[in-house]
């Protein structure tokens, strides 16, 4: 008999991002979406964050995309025009470096979409760094690891809290 090895970080952020979001593709029913929780912030999301990063239509020559929904707490509502700041260490630049950083708003259905180069290891970990920042809803940094060094793409999902 064969095993299946689950991280159980990746368990947990996997499980919470597909409540959050629900299945791609589909809305998440109203029941579901009742009761929706805050996404609290992570423990070093706000390291090398650079205040009003400005937004683009992609960060450096691109290749790895990261992804998203901004939901409203409590009802799970869609929430657009949502600014959403992204930075990593990639193949082109450190977290610190501010072209490494930039910004992108949530369409009418909350999803985000920006390009970055190939996040590598800082610290021994890839991962990516992203902060909803607005005066609307409570700010919220994010600190999603990547399962692999090799991975091309990231999905984060935040539920927000009025301020």
């Amino acid at each position: 008999m064969s095993e299946i090895g689950f991280e159980r970080r990746a368990l947990l952020l996997g499980g919470g991002a597909l409540v959050t979001a629900g299945f791609a593709g589909f809305e998440l029913p109203a029941a579901a979406a009742a009761g929706l929780a805050a996404t609290p912030t992570m423990r070093g999301g706000a390291n090398n964050y650079i205040p009003g990063a400005q937004i683009v239509e992609r960060i450096g020559g691109g290749g790895f995309v990261i992804s998203g929904t901004v939901r409203r707490v409590g009802d799970g509502a869609p929430l657009a025009g949502q600014r959403i700041q992204m930075w990593a260490h990639t193949k082109e630049g450190s977290e610190s470096d501010p072209r490494s950083h930039g910004a992108t708003l949530t369409d009418a259905n909350g999803v985000f979409r920006l390009e970055m180069p190939q996040i590598i290891p800082a610290l021994g970990q890839a991962h990516a760094h992203l902060a909803y920042d607005s005066k609307e809803f409570e700010t919220v940094f994010l600190r999603p690891l990547l399962s692999s060094a090799r991975d091309t793409s990231l999905e984060a999902h935040f539920v927000l809290q009025r301020a």
